[in-house]
């Protein structure tokens, strides 16, 4: 063989093997990013849901009579949650679910409409945010397991005959749409979900590309491998599209069109292919889960009509 061919072959194996370590490296940066939490992130998460809310909205929830609940999830987590009854209740709770990076605060702002709409309403911190333990991310795939387990609760709490609402924006939103595959009760009459994603891999690869700049191939099939093996799932298993058609319950779509985070492709995508009775809001002037703040009363007139129209819950 030439010195040159050798050469060559030497070359190339060493850009190969380059070229593979980097692969893997931004793969495993990736994942790291995506899926950990650290206990100064979930501090982080807490001030900010805080901080984001008005000082009524938080006046209004310090002044609340509150109780805390606890669940475990099914791999030995402790679960927290703030459950506000209502001294006007009839007979119906709304299961609250966050966003990414924050924690039940932020469901603050929604809890005021359900309970203004004569429900009771239950916030949980998402395993690895606020005071729930965890440091990897369920992006509501793990989460709707968690979910059925406070349904479970609710009814062991608060009677079999109640009626319940999941409603969950961004993180929140995948959370309560993948829960609704699962096989629950007939007491979860309606989903509502705000700035959702249709395919959590799908997400994944957006936010690589337009938050980060990075290339999603070969990035994201390696964080996909990744993630099966330490967290126990990949992205390419968040097809939360098909757990909404699975289900088959009342859904109601919000979406801001401005949205750069979970671009408002996702709720067209959603409405076009759902089977199932369905609604849809698309707020022309907001951004991501910011339809609450552009149009307040639009917001919860849409809200209003949906369960009562759509969802049966006059």
């Amino acid at each position: 063989m030439k010195q040159s061919t050798k050469f060559g072959l030497k070359l190339a194996g060493v850009i190969g093997a380059a070229t593979y370590a980097g692969t893997l490296l931004g793969g495993l940066a990736a994942y790291q990013v995506a899926m950990h939490v650290s206990d100064a992130q979930k501090q982080q998460g807490r001030e900010r849901s805080r901080a984001e809310n008005t000082e009524i909205e938080n006046f209004w929830y310090f002044k609340q009579p509150k109780q805390q609940w606890m669940i475990q999830s099914f791999d030995g987590l402790n679960l927290v949650a703030t459950y506000i009854p209502n001294p006007k209740t009839i007979g119906r709770l709304a299961i609250l679910a966050h966003g990414l990076g924050h924690s039940r605060e932020q469901m603050i702002p929604y809890a005021r409409i359900f309970m203004s709409l004569g429900y009771d309403v239950l916030m949980p911190d998402a395993r690895s945010f606020g005071d729930s333990q965890g440091h990897t991310i369920g992006y509501g795939w793990l989460d709707r397991l968690d979910y059925e387990r406070w349904i479970t609760m609710a009814l062991s709490q608060l009677g079999l005959d109640i009626d319940i609402v999941l409603m969950g924006i961004s993180m929140g939103a995948a959370t309560v749409m993948a829960t609704s595959g699962e096989p629950l009760p007939e007491n979860v009459k309606a989903i509502v979900e705000d700035s959702g994603y249709a395919d959590l891999y799908d997400e994944a690869k957006f936010r690589l590309t337009h938050k980060f700049h990075l290339p999603a191939y070969p990035i994201m099939p390696v964080a996909n491998r990744l993630a099966h093996v330490r967290a126990g799932y990949g992205f390419k298993d968040g097809r939360i599209l098909q757990r909404v058609i699975d289900g088959g319950l009342p859904i109601l779509m919000i979406h801001g069109s401005k949205d750069q985070t979970v671009p408002v492709r996702n709720a067209h995508t959603l409405y076009d292919q759902l089977p199932q009775q369905k609604g849809l809001y698309i707020d022309p002037d907001a951004g991501h889960v910011e339809a609450i703040r552009t149009h307040p009363d639009r917001y919860q007139e849409v809200l209003d009509e949906f369960l009562h129209e759509q969802a049966g819950l006059a």
